[in-house]
Parts: structure tokens; sequence; C-alpha cells
């Protein structure tokens, strides 16, 4: 059977790199799967959750906005956070939205504006697919 090699990759790190039967992404105009032999693609993503299936079972990550090729063999994804779902700190993360929510309540220009808004997406994204992976 024919597989993908997913890579994510984000400023800091490589942070998955496996070969999948199929993957699941977050596009800007909806989810989109991708199996084997797709047709080459390359669009943006949005934050939200990416799930790569291997041998019959799921792995999810969280991810930020960012871009993907997709190649007839490879999905490759460039990405401004990625973090598989078992390892997000929940208590972290809810930390992280109040702190950016109250500090959208301040008065910010408009570069601190969208760091703020940028990690305010990045915790809740991570609190949405931790609580949706919760047992």
């Amino acid at each position: 059977m024919a597989v993908l090699k997913l890579e994510i990759v984000t400023p800091e790190a490589k942070v998955y790199s496996e070969d999948v039967d199929m993957v699941t992404l977050p596009g800007v105009e909806g989810e989109m799967g991708i199996f084997p032999m797709h047709i080459p693609l390359m669009t943006q993503i949005a934050a939200g959750e990416i799930v790569a299936r291997k041998g019959g079972q799921d792995f999810f990550l969280a991810v930020g906005e960012g871009f993907v090729e997709v190649t007839g063999d490879r999905v490759a994804i460039l990405t401004d956070m990625a973090i598989q779902a078992d390892d997000i700190d929940e208590t972290k993360a809810e930390e992280a939205r109040k702190r950016a929510e109250a500090r959208l309540a301040e008065k910010l220009n408009d570069e601190e504006t969208a760091t703020v808004q940028a990690a305010l997406l990045h915790s809740l994204t991570q609190l949405n697919v931790k609580r949706r992976r919760r047992s």
C-alpha cells in the first residue's frame, strides 16, 4: 500500500516526520483529506487539528496557520505552531489564553495586537484539540 511522508516544520524545529496512510488538514476553505497519489497542491492551512492515520491508528496535532505542499507521496507543512495532542499542557494553554485575553483589553498598537491575537489563537487551538481528544 502506498504511503505519504508527512513532515511538519515550525521556525523552531521539525515537529513531525513519519510515513502515514492519510492526513486530514484544516484548510482555509475547510478540512482536506489527503491520500497517497493526491494531485499536487499548495495552499494555506488554518489553525486547527491535523489527523494523521498510520496503521489504523490516528495521531492528532494542534497546528497554527501556515502553508502545505502536497505531492503524490509527500505532505510538507510549514506552520508557526505545531504540537502533538498528547504533549499539550491544558493548564498552561488555559493560562496563556487568559493572559492574551487580558492583554487584548489594554491599549495596544497594531503590531502588539497582532502578536497577542496570534498567541490567543495558539492557546485556543491547543485547548480545542486537547479537550476534543480527552478520554
